[in-house]
């Protein structure tokens, strides 16, 4: 998987790993600010009752 997007990212050595930055950034972007935010309700952790 990640040979393939090294191949199909467009330039020579420096435009594929600015690409490559770019492409982590929008990745974690997207885990923090939505997936994450979505799932955190679903999680057990916020059950904190002490009897």
């Amino acid at each position: 998987m990640y040979t393939w997007i090294w191949r199909i990212l467009p330039g020579g050595l420096p435009g594929k790993v600015v690409g490559s930055l770019v492409l982590i950034a929008a990745v974690t972007a997207l885990l923090l600010f939505v997936v994450f935010p979505w799932v955190e309700p679903m999680l057990p952790y916020n059950d904190i009752t002490v009897e």
